[in-house]
């Protein structure tokens, strides 16, 4: 039954709030080790922890993310690309797993890398900023921070769009991101403002605020996969055309050398 005007807006907000609903809850089920060691970081922040409660803390999220946090992202991602693709009605419990379980190695690998990636800069951009005279190395520091946070959601997109190495997806996932500086100005300022919702309205973060920044990151990627395609679509129409041009002048000449 297929409802119309009004209801029929009605019907399909509710569909969507339902499919983001739904999926943000598979994420926070599939990243709970990670996000319960979170959690329990943020309430002992709010009493006298020792610096050591902090570091063994840390060092625990460090070693959960690659292997809960990231392969969950990268199943969330699958089930967004298709909502993106134009794909709304796939089953979103299925699609889910599906990309849970493909992804899984390569989600993995790539968390490993960005988790050690990560802890590395960030380190240094604390160094940095306590120095007096080192205080634009950290400016910059956090600069490349922020860009190494936009590559991150492109290695997730590259990871369920692609067939490639897991190095080719880190490689061209940064590359990305330093070549289409307005796209990564774009997710920046998207997750930037659900973030600070994310601040006014906490409890958003389980139903809706992780779906949405998947779903607009990718949004930004498969923009900048369109325009890249329409543009190696024409450089082959080009390429075609010179080799028709030079195929059609060597026959032309040839012609001319037989009539002498």
């Amino acid at each position: 039954m297929e409802f119309r005007g009004a209801m029929g807006g009605i019907y399909k907000l509710t569909e969507w709030v339902t499919r983001i609903a739904f999926s943000n809850i598979l994420w926070v089920i599939c990243s709970s080790p990670f996000l319960f060691v979170l959690l329990f970081k943020f309430l002992l922040y709010q009493t006298n922890a020792t610096a050591n409660d902090q570091l063994l803390l840390n060092w625990a999220m460090g070693i959960l993310a690659p292997f809960t946090l990231f392969p969950a992202i990268s199943a969330l991602f699958a089930t967004v690309r298709k909502w993106i693709m134009g794909d709304t009605e796939v089953p979103v419990f299925r699609t889910f797993f599906k990309g849970y379980k493909d992804n899984y190695k390569q989600s993995m690998i790539g968390g490993i890398f960005y988790t050690l990636l990560f802890v590395i800069m960030f380190v240094d951009y604390k160094v940095y900023m306590t120095l007096d005279n080192l205080q634009l190395v950290g400016g910059v520091m956090l600069l490349l921070l922020i860009m190494l946070f936009v590559s991150m959601f492109n290695f997730f997109s590259m990871v369920v769009h692609y067939h490639m190495s897991i190095f080719l997806i880190i490689k061209n996932a940064i590359l990305l991101t330093l070549i289409r500086p307005l796209k990564m100005v774009s997710t920046v300022a998207g997750c930037g403002l659900l973030l600070y919702i994310t601040s006014l309205y906490p409890v958003l973060i389980v139903f809706f605020i992780i779906t949405l920044m998947a779903m607009w990151s990718f949004f930004n990627f498969y923009g900048s996969f369109l325009k890249m395609q329409e543009k190696a679509e024409r450089l082959r129409l080009l390429e075609e055309e010179k080799q028709q041009e030079a195929t059609e002048t060597s026959a032309l000449e040839e012609s001319a050398l037989t009539k002498n």
